[in-house]
């Protein structure tokens, strides 16, 4: 008996028949499919383009703007191998600091330059070493990813010289490349080609960034920040506290306005509020200057980390008004959120009502603590915790600013697109702070609304609740947790994004003694050197390879006191190395980075940046210091990312699709 004949789709059970015929209207012939086939198989054994992790920029822009720029060194290394037996040390540094900053590194040029042939051999020079420098970092890109990354005015010029080394060829292609440097010294429009040259080298060192949470607060220029990732290709957020903090305070929480204030007051960080997002800050002044015009506020006093926060002593005493009256704001409006959500288990932080003014004193804790402060003009005896009229007054006015803001609301609108609670990616796991642990270093169950999670559903579970604080869709019950909710991430002790038992702000300004100030970390802090705790969390998230790693940030590593970023033999690497000028003397260094490139992971330890100022006039470069976490014995090629993988699956359908047409299950369209 023979054996019934098969039917030529049951081999498309795998591979739908239906996504083949989708697949089929963008290569509609067997050649329009080859071609891609060979293009992906091509792709595929490039090498892996870089990934930039930086974590907690707490608002320092012109430091985050530098390492963006120089990508963690990684131009300078570059420059440094074309042009080691060519150049001295000066020369590449000035090089390297044209390419971070093309336009005023020209400008200032052009005021130091007179003579018209000098200037056209610097031109020369400078468009060839910068074409030199571009032709290497786009070396692991195809051609088409590179078209696409050029300027449009310059960009068939650019794209034939990158593919064309005059050194290598014959007299009539070389005298070809230098008519083309010529002639753009001739039409006058070598500034714009090295400045679209300089921002291409830019682009195209560093393919993908990684940021892992808190951009927001301490340093003046978070919405600078944000305008920087407005316009970069391509990137990715976790979210940080602070950033979660600004992300409620658009979303109309009062608690997290007050809180955004009062961090902002504490820093002088003025030029964010007002000068950003057009905060008006005009009715909390009225009220403070009111209310606590004979309160000497001593322990509301601005800190300043930079010599220019400096302000006349009127000035300055004005902000400590504004800063204790918000802060007294806060305790309220945050009272109002407990109340609401018993299940927050945070009734520990009101404390208005244990005051006794009297005496000046708190009961806290089983002691009697002594305040430094017992002025407390606007809290009445029969409820502390109601806003007087003209603190209501004062919160209504702020709040309509911070949710009418248009730039805050598409700078949110950013976090929210391109931001989540954790991310993964060629197995490495990104989250700000934590996941939570118990004592044994267990999963933590967490409760939200009554029903718990852990690990990646935790995770899951607060991107969900996040996102309907600010979507249309739910209902008004479910968008009231959501915006309330948001406090808690700030603040909540099983917050992924905080971790602690308590945040002792009351404690802090009002309690001299320090025993009251203590905040004691959740379980993950302790276990971030186990390498079988990180393991199992790795396991929970599904994070597979050989190499892979937790990549976190949140509690500066105290490099001064020898704390190490590398934890658990390499799979915990904590990346928060002071960017801020407030953690700078607690960490003594300015911050660490990652580089994750084709020949393994390292990791950049950055010293103090001044100002771009500086670093133009000066050619000062940000002085690094790079240590190797893994470097690969074998090159790591695009094939073996999640990208790769991706591509793989694609060559492996436009296989399918190719078969189909040759059986005839699917018809060719060609025209």
């Amino acid at each position: 008996m023979k054996n019934k004949a098969s039917n030529p789709t049951e081999d498309y059970v795998r591979c739908d028949l239906r996504y083949l015929q989708l697949l089929a209207q963008s290569f509609p012939t067997i050649a329009a499919a080859s071609t891609e086939i060979i293009n992906l198989e091509a792709i595929l054994h490039l090498p892996k383009p870089t990934e930039h992790f930086i974590s907690d920029p707490h608002g320092e822009s012109d430091a985050f703007n530098h390492v963006l720029k120089n990508a963690s060194g990684y131009i300078k290394r570059k420059v440094e191998a074309l042009f080691k037996d060519e150049l001295s040390k000066r020369e590449m540094q000035e090089l390297c600091t044209l390419i971070y900053y093309p336009e005023q590194k020209l400008e200032m040029l052009h005021n130091q330059r007179n003579k018209r042939l000098d200037l056209d051999t610097f031109y020369v020079t400078t468009l060839n070493r910068l074409i030199k420098v571009c032709r290497e970092v786009s070396s692991k890109y195809t051609r088409s990813k590179v078209r696409k990354a050029l300027p449009k005015e310059f960009e068939y010029v650019i794209e034939e010289l990158l593919h064309e080394s005059a050194g290598s060829m014959g007299d009539k292609k070389y005298l070809y490349y230098n008519q083309i440097i010529n002639t753009i010294i001739e039409t006058r429009r070598a500034d714009n080609f090295i400045i679209e040259l300089s921002k291409l080298i830019q682009r195209l060192t560093v393919d993908h960034l990684h940021i892992l949470g808190d951009i927001y607060d301490r340093g003046p220029g978070a919405h600078l920040i944000m305008d920087t990732l407005m316009n970069y290709h391509q990137f990715d957020i976790v979210w940080g506290n602070h950033d979660i903090d600004w992300m409620g305070a658009a979303a109309g929480n009062r608690a997290c306005i007050c809180n955004v204030l009062r961090m902002s007051l504490r820093y002088g960080n003025h030029a964010t509020l007002e000068d950003g997002y057009g905060i008006n800050l005009l009715p909390l002044a009225t009220f403070a200057m009111d209310t606590y015009k004979d309160d000497p506020c001593k322990q509301f006093q601005m800190e300043h980390l930079r010599a220019e926060q400096k302000e006349d002593d009127k000035s300055e005493r004005l902000v400590s008004m504004m800063h204790k009256a918000i802060a007294i704001i806060q305790f309220k409006e945050e009272a109002r959120i407990i109340q609401r959500h018993p299940d927050f288990q945070m009734d520990d932080r009101n404390m208005l009502h244990l005051i006794d003014t009297e005496h000046g004193t708190i009961d806290l804790y089983g002691h009697t603590y002594k305040l430094n402060d017992s002025h407390f003009p606007t809290l009445m005896p029969e409820d502390p915790y109601a806003l007087t009229a003209e603190e209501e007054l004062v919160m209504q006015r702020i709040e309509h600013s911070f949710t009418t803001s248009d730039r805050l609301r598409q700078h949110i609108n950013l976090l929210l697109t391109h931001g989540s609670m954790y991310n993964i990616t060629n197995s490495n796991l990104m989250f700000h702070a934590s996941v939570p642990l118990n004592k044994d270093g267990s999963l933590k169950p967490v409760s939200i609304r009554g029903k718990e999670y852990r690990g990646i559903e935790l995770m899951q579970q607060v991107n969900r609740v996040v996102r309907a604080a600010f979507s249309a869709d739910v209902n008004k019950a479910e968008h009231q947790y959501a915006v309330d909710y948001l406090w808690y991430l700030w603040c909540g002790k099983d917050s992924p994004l905080f971790d602690k038992d308590r945040m002792t702000t009351f404690e802090r300004y009002f309690i001299d003694d320090t025993s009251a100030h203590t905040e004691k970390k959740g379980y993950y802090y302790r276990y971030g050197d186990n390498e079988a705790v990180m393991d199992m969390i790795l396991d929970n998230f599904g994070v597979g390879g050989h190499h892979r790693h937790i990549v976190n940030g949140h509690v500066p590593v105290r490099t001064i006191k020898g704390e190490t970023p590398i934890k658990a033999n390499g799979k915990h690497l904590v990346i928060d190395g002071g960017f801020s000028l407030a953690y700078q003397p607690k960490t003594g260094i300015a911050g660490y980075t990652l580089t994750f490139h084709s020949r393994g992971l390292e990791l950049v330890q950055h010293q103090p940046f001044t100002t771009a100022a500086e670093a133009i006039r000066k050619g000062i470069d940000i002085r690094s210091t790079r240590q190797i976490v893994e470097l690969s014995q074998n090159r790591v090629y695009v094939k073996d990312t999640d990208k790769g993988r991706e591509l793989q699956a694609r060559v492996e359908d436009l296989k399918h699709l190719l078969k189909a047409y040759r059986m005839g299950i699917i018809k060719q369209n060609a025209k």
